[in-house]
């Protein structure tokens, strides 16, 4: 019987030892997609409880302490930080197979040292210890621990990207911290608050914005103050995946409506969401930026919880209806106005794995390898058999070996660890298809995949230049 978690956690071949010891192990990390808050690195935040650096914001958590029973007190209310420990380490011997559990238990070995299972006996003792080795660390030392080369952040239009100033000004540190651009407050037109932040847009460009040109033109400038700044990328969070025929005028309509506090019908936002994305897309091409597209979630499901606590408390899951025969024809148009970039596709619907690595096949090509991605196992499917599925599903229907590979989409500093489960997991993965003879056990070519897919593709596709020895851009 296997050791807990040992050294060959989740690999089971010798081809997986050796691919992920050898290979995967050492390899920096480059964090493309992160909910990292740039003003805790500035300031080089530390932390005087593991509560606080691993409870707090983490919805992943809140969910399963709800569900084992955790009053909301412990959970984002007013408890101490060691009962709020002591409620999580409770629930933890009920996620048996859940990713969850396996990340909780990394941390705790790679940062901690602490290699016994966390339960509710020993809680209280893991919580002192803990809180006595974070004493040796920061924000940054965290990250200097992981190797991390460079993150980028997730940052609003409007930001003036101040902590990522100071940062960048900073020749203590060598991370790279860089924003990425987040303009979705400015598009998602039938939300609450879009009259409000479109003049606070307004404000931050120094003139009134009458429509979906307009708002497009804002965004455009933004995006050249976050070039200066070094962003290479945006994000575009769409709970569905929409596209409707450019209609300026419905666009105008749904503009006008909003502005005035109603909610415009669904094709009217459709019509404006459309033509804001396909100018966006336009200028991520010129610009040569990476545009990241996550969809399919369907958020804020407790109403009376979202009332109280906001989003992104726990209160979101996965939309059956993610609007994936969307994205073809919404690709389409970004091609048919010269201004497809390069592009990750990320459904929070695993149904979805298949449809996506078809239709980006159908927009790949200008001599740049990989240009339409799909994204990574995410939120939800960022488990072992969502791992796997995503990664076999690639592999059946793209080309596996351009794959950008994993990101965190955390907010908490310990959670480099899931680049260390991704990277167990693919080792796993391509062991069974050599040791089954699916594929010849070509040790250089297996190297070169797996330093790929974890770490020189993401150079190269997101133009990090950072030194890698063998390829990137450097």
């Amino acid at each position: 019987m296997r050791e807990f978690m040992d050294a060959d956690f989740l690999l089971s071949t010798g081809t997986a030892k050796w691919l992920y010891h050898t290979v995967a192990e050492p390899l920096p990390i480059l964090d493309y997609h992160c909910h990292i808050d740039p003003q805790e690195i500035a300031e080089d935040h530390k932390f005087e409880t593991i509560s606080q650096i691993w409870l707090g914001g983490d919805h992943y958590k809140w969910r399963v302490m709800r569900a084992g029973g955790a009053t909301e007190d412990k959970v984002t209310g007013t408890a101490s930080d060691r009962e709020k420990f002591r409620a999580f380490a409770a629930v933890m011997p009920q996620l048996i197979g859940s990713p969850l559990y396996h990340w909780s238990h990394l941390e705790l070995q790679r940062v901690f040292g602490i290699t016994e299972p966390l339960n509710a006996d020993n809680a209280d003792a893991v919580y002192d210890r803990c809180n006595e080795i974070l004493k040796g660390y920061s924000a940054r030392t965290l990250m200097e621990k992981f190797r991390v080369k460079a993150i980028c952040t997730t940052d609003d239009p409007v930001d003036d990207l101040h902590w990522h100033d100071r940062i960048a000004r900073d020749s203590t540190f060598s991370i790279q911290v860089l924003p990425a651009f987040r303009p979705d407050k400015a598009i998602h037109i039938e939300k609450v608050g879009f009259a409000d932040y479109i003049r606070r847009l307004s404000d931050t460009v120094g003139r009134e914005l009458t429509g979906a040109e307009d708002v497009a033109a804002a965004l455009g400038e933004r995006m050249d103050y976050f070039g200066t700044k070094g962003c290479l990328c945006a994000d575009h969070g769409l709970d569905t995946c929409m596209y409707a025929e450019p209609d300026a005028k419905k666009a105008r309509e749904a503009f006008a409506l909003a502005m005035d506090g109603k909610t415009p019908s669904k094709d009217m936002a459709d019509a404006y969401k459309t033509i804001v994305t396909i100018a966006c897309a336009k200028k991520y091409t010129e610009k040569n930026w990476v545009m990241q597209i996550h969809f399919g979630c369907l958020r804020d499901n407790n109403k009376p919880q979202f009332a109280a606590l906001g989003p992104d408390t726990g209160y979101d899951a996965v939309n059956s209806r993610s609007g994936v025969e969307n994205v073809a024809p919404l690709l389409n148009a970004f091609a048919e106005n010269s201004g497809l970039p390069k592009v990750v596709l990320y459904s929070l619907n695993p149904a979805d794995n298949t449809a996506i690595a078809t239709i980006m096949a159908c927009f790949q090509g200008g001599g740049i390898a990989g240009k339409i991605q799909q994204g990574s196992a995410w939120w939800f499917n960022d488990s072992r058999p969502g791992m796997r599925q995503q990664l076999t599903d690639l592999a059946c229907n793209g080309v596996f070996g351009r794959f950008v590979g994993m990101l965190t989409d955390s907010r908490s500093f310990l959670s480099y660890t899931r680049h260390e489960y991704f990277r167990r997991i693919l080792c796993e993965l391509l062991g069974e298809w050599v040791e089954s003879g699916q594929y010849p056990n070509d040790k250089k070519q297996l190297e070169q995949l797996v330093a790929d897919v974890c770490y020189h593709n993401t150079n190269e596709f997101f133009r990090f230049g950072v030194e890698t020895g063998e390829r990137g851009n450097g």
